[in-house]
């Protein structure tokens, strides 16, 4: 029985080290982390932290403990205080004849060989063609200077490549069926990411689409980085990477602000929902996913975690039809596509 209390006051302490970990997340959206980038850790975790509650919730239940009460409380006011990260319903294909929207960080098609197989860039371009987006935004496609040719992607006449001539630095590509009528880019600060804008017409309006890729933390599943970084040089550069994406995020926070039309933005953050970088910029757009997706909405599985780190938003005068997040395996990214509808004035 001894041993069983001290086991039990193991719990206890956990129990109440997992509860502040997630009453702080709560305030991490509203927190500017410019100075508190490591908070970013926790905004990451929280469905695992969530999920751990729930596990104690289960765990006080069967022992009759009042402890029960308290995981309860906290499992609650996640509920209540933050957005969901599982939405229950059965997904529903795309509707025919809305804006379809695809955003996808395709690492490359396979460049540097991560994955074993030599056809990804033509199993990705199959992949597109039979869900048949009619925009198309992609993050580090850049696999040489052969990407540029028109034999690329040949059902969307309407693009915009911008490849910025540095070692290390990528490109963003917006693929579209509909004319493109301005492009530009916003010129991210001490950084090889960047984000691009494209001004779409769609029937008689102007859209304007945003491809973003934020500062990526410089961990990459597989090639080891975790076992052979000291923790305290690995925590140094995923920090100063989340610092990045701060700084990062109040650029396009600020252009969003002076963008004339509707809106549509996709991008990978390298970072989650619960970020202040997300509530940046989001700001008062929707996010696809928790207008009309289904399940975890994972977009990248990291050590076998999943992680909800791709987004598609959209203005409040396009109607959110459905979103869809996709299971193929041609990058360490999955795509995701949402579909719109202009409202009615």
């Amino acid at each position: 029985m001894k041993r069983f209390s001290r086991f039990n006051k193991f719990i206890t302490a956990l129990n109440f080290l997992v509860i502040a970990l997630l009453i702080v997340c709560y305030f991490v959206p509203h927190i500017h982390g410019e100075n508190f980038a490591f908070l970013s850790f926790l905004s990451l975790g929280l469905p695992v932290l969530v999920l751990a509650n729930i596990l104690f919730v289960l765990y006080w239940a069967l022992k009759r403990k009042k402890l029960f009460y308290v995981s309860l409380l906290a499992v609650l006011l996640s509920y209540f205080i933050l957005d969901p990260f599982y939405l229950i319903g059965v997904g529903e294909q795309v509707p025919f004849g809305d804006l379809k929207v695809m955003s996808y960080n395709v690492r490359s098609f396979n460049k540097y060989e991560e994955l074993p197989s030599k056809t990804v860039l033509s199993d990705i371009k199959d992949f597109v063609k039979k869900e048949n987006p009619d925009i198309i935004c992609l993050q580090e496609p850049y696999y040489g200077p052969e990407f540029n040719s028109s034999d690329e992607f040949t059902d969307y006449p309407y693009r915009f490549l911008k490849h910025i001539h540095l070692e290390g630095i990528g490109l963003l590509a917006i693929f579209s069926k509909y004319p493109i009528l301005k492009t530009g880019m916003l010129n991210l600060p001490r950084t090889n990411s960047n984000a691009v804008f494209a001004d779409v017409q769609y029937r008689k309006d102007t859209i304007r689409i945003y491809n973003v890729h934020l500062e990526s933390l410089g961990i990459t599943p597989g090639q080891g980085v975790l076992t052979k970084e000291p923790t305290d040089k690995l925590f140094i550069q995923v920090s100063h990477a989340f610092h990045k994406q701060y700084e990062q995020a109040e650029v396009i926070e600020k252009h969003l602000e002076s963008s004339p039309y509707k809106t549509i933005l996709c991008g990978d953050f390298n970072n989650g929902q619960y970020s202040n970088v997300y509530r940046s910029i989001k700001g008062n757009l929707q996010d696809t996913f928790l207008e009309a997706g289904t399940g975890y909405g994972r977009t990248y599985i990291f050590h076998g975690i999943p992680f909800r780190i791709d987004f598609i938003f959209a203005s409040e005068a396009l109607e959110v039809t459905s979103h869809i997040n996709y299971d193929v395996r041609y990058s360490d990214h999955f795509p995701i596509m949402a579909s719109f509808k202009l409202r009615s004035d």
